[in-house]
């Protein structure tokens, strides 16, 4: 991609620009003053649920105009979104709860706009994944966001093995309906004993955070029955891992896999090709087009 500038707030730009305003993860008292008063000031709103955002305008007395924008229409909308923007009209984008684009729908817009050259300005606010992480007791930094792991569980599994070797705290998105079998995948890669935090309904009344082992907090899901909005934080991995070619991990996995893997240590793209070329006695060129898909 060629470089671009985007200055924000220039005069000189004739299109509209897209607001991406973050909102309360549950309480409804995050909200900062300059998301109310940019939802106020847009020609449009876009709302994942536009019956949920409904609730949060008709509590700050805003009556703009909105559309849906969800994960469902996301290819539909997304040319009439930048079309209003082009013709000089100003947007505000919404998920249901926190930052847009976080695990919601937002970034195919957001690339659109910036194909587009029309600015893309975002708004802090709520993010339920840095509000658990500063409470956790786990180290705040540096840390890795993930996000939902997927649902298969060997994909899963799968997943778990890559992140068992970052040495950095991690962040989970689950669903209360997910979290016994998550936490008992995670039990079986990442071992019983790795220290970690589950939180739940985070800024609302039923708010609680259990700290400890992974086999406790297992034993705490299973007890249980979950309830709520889920994030597992997971300590890193303290252990100097062994990136040996024999090791099992490294040989279950496909030559992507292997790539991608030595990539998430925060090797080059190229050095990480070049040292699975090694590994298996090939040419660094062999391994360039598979991984490259040429």
């Amino acid at each position: 991609m060629n470089l671009k500038t985007q200055s924000s707030f220039a005069k000189s730009v004739d299109s509209g620009k897209l607001y991406l305003v973050p909102t309360p993860i549950g309480n409804l008292d995050d909200m900062t003053f300059r998301a109310i008063k940019t939802l106020k000031a847009v020609d449009l709103i876009a709302a994942e649920d536009t019956r949920h955002t409904q609730q949060l305008l008709n509590h700050f007395e805003i009556e703009n105009k909105k559309i849906s924008f969800h994960e469902h229409n996301t290819q539909e909308r997304i040319p009439l979104l930048v079309d209003k923007l082009k013709n000089g009209e100003n947007i505000a984008q919404v998920s249901d709860a926190g930052m847009p684009s976080i695990s919601d729908p937002g970034k195919e817009l957001v690339r659109a706009c910036i194909d587009a050259d029309i600015p893309v300005i975002p708004l802090p606010g709520a993010n339920a994944g840095l509000t658990a992480l500063i409470a956790s007791g786990l180290a705040p930094q540096p840390f890795y966001f993930y996000g939902f792991l997927k649902r298969k569980k060997n994909e899963q599994i799968d997943e778990l093995k890559n992140l068992n070797h970052l040495k950095s705290t991690f962040i989970i998105y689950e669903s209360p309906y997910r979290l016994k079998k998550t936490l008992s995948n995670m039990c079986e890669v990442l071992g019983n004993s790795r220290q970690a935090v589950v939180c739940r309904e985070l800024t609302k009344k039923f708010e609680e955070f259990n700290r400890g082992k992974l086999s406790e907090l297992l034993n705490w899901a299973t007890e249980n029955t979950p309830r709520g909005e889920f994030l597992i934080i997971v300590d890193g991995n303290s252990e100097d891992v062994n990136d040996n070619e024999n090791d099992t991990f490294l040989t279950e996995m496909s030559i992507n896999e292997q790539v991608d893997y030595f990539i998430s240590k925060d090797m080059k793209t190229n050095d990480a090709i070049k040292k699975v070329a090694k590994m298996h006695g090939v040419k660094k060129q062999e391994i360039y087009n598979l991984y490259h898909q040429i």
